[in-house]
């Protein structure tokens, strides 16, 4: 007789496959919204449910998600009042039951092989909390945009994103988190909600950051995001829109630093959070020397600080 299979409940920890859960918002993109569900229900690895939140389109979204995922098992549909896409984010990571998330708008699609690559971090990579990868662009243009070709450990990234507002991550559709971050990244006044109506991936992005995640950046080439005309606003920003968006950066940063109780004399660990990249950046080298720089010490102090910085990447380069 052929041994009956264990309960997962029963498998380790440690041996269980990552369950991703996919989070997918949208407002008023009909004609790109199924597309996008369906390369989520297309994964190779198939995900734990898609969770879809219509954010209270009046373009008939809501309408066509009713009549193509109504009544499939695989997907929890959300058809909610407009709120804006932080208040969707909220209310989509709210109805996961997962290990992971992966965010996908609602023009943009994946590769099959997207959550497979993902997930195979999450899997070997406990200590992993958040992944980034690249993106395709297609649509009105092309060209692929992330961090480079290799993939790069970012370790922890608190102090960078504290002290610098340094951005260790992506548009939507190429962020991943374990689900206790993102959700404690979405614990937020309402003020704040009402704040980030549009670009709420910067919650993500900060929260995690600042809250104590450790990143991670994998090129999958497997993320589409579309350019059309209705998201191209971003490209067009003037002087003044960009200083009220760095400055609303700001004030999200500084409200997750008092969620996880930082402040400036955060600096001076600012050389121990640098020892956690295992083969940081010239880039990255040089906003962590500078980071020793600040703070009350000596100057002397935050020299030999600096210093250390610059020896060690020095030292691994050799």
């Amino acid at each position: 007789m052929a041994p009956r299979p264990v309960p997962d409940w029963h498998v380790p920890t440690s041996r269980r496959m990552t369950r991703i859960a996919v989070v997918v918002t949208s407002y008023n993109y009909r004609d790109y919204v199924a597309e996008a569900v369906e390369s989520a229900l297309a994964q190779t690895r198939a995900p734990a449910h898609v969770v879809v939140v219509d954010d209270g389109s009046t373009d008939g979204s809501a309408d066509l998600l009713k009549e193509r995922y109504g009544d499939d098992p695989r997907v929890t549909l959300l058809c909610t009042e407009n709120g804006g896409q932080l208040a969707a984010f909220q209310r989509g990571v709210a109805r996961v039951d997962a290990d992971v998330i992966c965010f996908l708008d609602s023009d943009d699609r994946w590769e099959p092989d997207y959550l497979a690559r993902v997930g195979a971090i999450y899997d070997s990579r406990k200590d992993v909390g958040f992944i980034i990868s690249d993106m395709r662009w297609f649509g009105d243009q092309e060209r692929v945009v992330g961090y480079g070709e290799r993939a790069i450990d970012f370790g922890f990234t608190a102090i960078s994103t504290y002290a610098a507002t340094a951005w260790y991550g992506a548009p939507t559709s190429a962020l991943s988190m374990r689900t206790e971050w993102a959700r404690r990244s979405l614990q937020l006044p309402a003020e704040i909600i009402a704040t980030w109506r549009l670009s709420a991936d910067n919650a993500l992005v900060y929260g995690a950051s600042v809250l104590g995640a450790r990143k991670y950046y994998l090129p999958t080439g497997s993320v589409g995001y579309r350019i059309h005309g209705s998201n191209g606003w971003w490209s067009n920003l003037g002087p003044e829109q960009t200083y009220l968006n760095r400055l609303r950066s700001r004030a999200l940063i500084g409200h997750y630093a008092r969620m996880a109780g930082m402040d400036d004399s955060c600096l001076e660990l600012a050389r121990f959070e640098f020892k956690t990249k295992p083969d940081p950046s010239w880039k990255e080298t040089r906003r962590y020397a500078g980071l020793c720089l600040r703070g009350d010490a000596p100057w002397w102090k935050r020299g030999e600080r600096a210093l250390s910085v610059l020896l060690r990447r020095k030292k691994k380069q050799r």
